[in-house]
């Protein structure tokens, strides 16, 4: 796989109530432009859904999200998750995510954290919560000093500002909850969601 960080400008964060609903919500993505889907471990339908939407939507890239513990790594992989995501980064859950057949973004927010785990060799990690530790200007004030270290933005991150965040050279994509709006999967309107996913999909266009 490449880079997740290069696969598409926004990732879809999925929150996932009803396991009925992660297929036609994953093709709806799917169809938009947007291929990578992390559904965060905040439901109990979140396993399930990973593993339907890896083993029905073979065009999806589907990941885990909220990933916390090295239980989590196991569920999440043995769902069938391709990449795993996580909201911080311990050092146990460090290795845990290192020992994992799958690529992973581990969360930081801070210039120290992200260099513990540039010294693990770790180089791709998820900016949360983004718009609250900093937002735009403190990843751009980190592209000096960390040149050779490179973010996935989530958290706030709105339609109207997922630009500028594309626009920083050490921001590969952004994650984004406002591609999966709750009224939508409620009322199973993915012509909605397939819609947002397109717009989303042109953001890195005249960037």
């Amino acid at each position: 796989m490449s880079s997740l960080l290069d696969l598409a400008p926004v990732v879809p964060v999925v929150v996932i109530e009803d396991e009925k609903t992660a297929v036609p919500l994953a093709r709806a993505l799917v169809a938009g432009g947007l291929p990578v889907i992390e559904v965060t471990l905040r439901t109990e339908a979140a396993l399930a859904s990973i593993e339907s939407i890896a083993a029905e939507v073979p065009e999806a890239v589907v990941g885990a999200g909220t990933i916390r513990t090295s239980a989590d790594v196991r569920a999440a992989t043995a769902a069938g998750a391709a990449f795993l995501v996580s909201p911080g980064t311990t050092p146990e859950l460090a290795t845990a995510l290192m020992a994992a057949d799958v690529p992973f973004l581990p969360g930081a927010a801070t210039a120290s954290e992200a260099m513990a785990l540039a010294e693990r060799g770790i180089t791709e990690l998820k900016f949360f919560p983004a718009e609250a530790a900093g937002g735009v200007a403190y990843l751009k004030s980190l592209a000096g000093p960390l040149p050779d270290v490179r973010f996935c933005p989530t958290g706030g991150i709105r339609p109207d500002t997922a630009a500028d965040y594309l626009a920083l050279p050490n921001v590969g994509c952004v994650g984004g909850t406002w591609l999966t709006p709750a009224d939508a999967l409620a009322s199973g309107d993915y012509a909605r969601v397939e819609r947002l996913a397109a717009e989303a999909a042109k953001l890195r266009q005249g960037l």
